[in-house]
């Protein structure tokens, strides 16, 4: 394991108190070259959190101090771990501008960044579809069906590769299978493969690069990395750069699901 490019901070609102220097530490141990610090950006103004404790993504208020600090901390650390700075990125659906406008003035300051989906809109409502299990099962509820809230998912996340966002619009696309976490209780009678195939040609068409997410293997209801085996293949097949995240939310989870990733990749 080289690097660990999908790793969050104490600035996380549904995080760990875990340092920054806990988390490098962690990193010099696990023999590391790099790490890339991707916290949750802050979300649009006018976007209001579906989720119970509004803590999806980073405060506003905090941005210029997660910079500051990472800055310090990249030329502090500059002779034993490459520390790259990072945001985890939300698409919203309706909200492009907002988000364009954001990576226009925060993208320069930044060496990476990852673009994923994690809320669903169903009429005039938002949900976030990774919070919970039970809160997987409402929304399921109120599409439906489980195979709605995966259509809706995937149709969403082709809509994020295809957003024009800007110059700064991330390159990687993060956890593709998300919607995957909670399948061991609510799993679908459709096969979604073909969906996931359509999104890889979409990274590919576009020339991104793809998160390859080691924390649904930990998970207890997915037990497997997003995405799984078949994809992360096809993935190859196809040219697209996987790129190695263990999506930590602790110092103690860097590197984790590494492990279960295909022997071929070498990242």
């Amino acid at each position: 394991m080289k690097a660990d490019s999908h790793v969050h901070t104490p600035f996380c609102p549904h995080g760990s108190t875990d340092t920054f220097n806990e988390y490098i530490t962690r990193g010099i141990e696990l023999g590391l070259k790099e790490i890339t610090f991707t916290e949750h950006a802050p979300l649009p103004r006018d976007f209001h959190d579906p989720t119970p404790e509004k803590d999806s993504g980073m405060d506003a208020a905090l941005l210029l101090d997660y910079l500051q600090e990472l800055r310090v901390l990249k030329e502090r650390h500059k002779d034993k771990i490459l520390i790259k700075i990072g945001l985890e990125v939300d698409f919203i659906e309706g909200h492009e501008k907002a988000t364009k406008e954001f990576l226009d003035e925060t993208g320069e300051f930044l060496d990476d960044s990852i673009l994923s989906v994690h809320f669903i809109k169903n009429h005039e409502n938002w949900h976030c579809i990774d919070f919970s299990a039970d809160e997987f099962g409402q929304i399921a509820k109120t599409l439906g069906s489980v195979e709605a809230l995966y259509a809706k998912y995937y149709d969403t996340l082709e809509k994020s590769i295809e957003a024009d966002l800007g110059i700064y619009k991330p390159k990687r696309i993060g956890h593709i299978t998300l919607v995957h976490k909670f399948q061991q209780r609510y799993p679908s009678a459709l096969n979604f493969d073909e969906h996931v195939y359509r999104v890889l040609d979409l990274i590919k068409k576009e020339n991104y690069q793809l998160d390859y997410n080691g924390a649904g293997l930990v998970k207890p209801l997915c037990g497997e990395p997003y995405p799984p085996e078949r994809f992360a293949r096809r993935a190859m097949a196809l040219g697209i750069p996987l790129v190695y995240g263990s999506d930590a939310h602790q110092a103690q989870d860097l590197g984790q699901g590494y492990q279960a990733l295909i022997p071929e990749f070498n990242g």
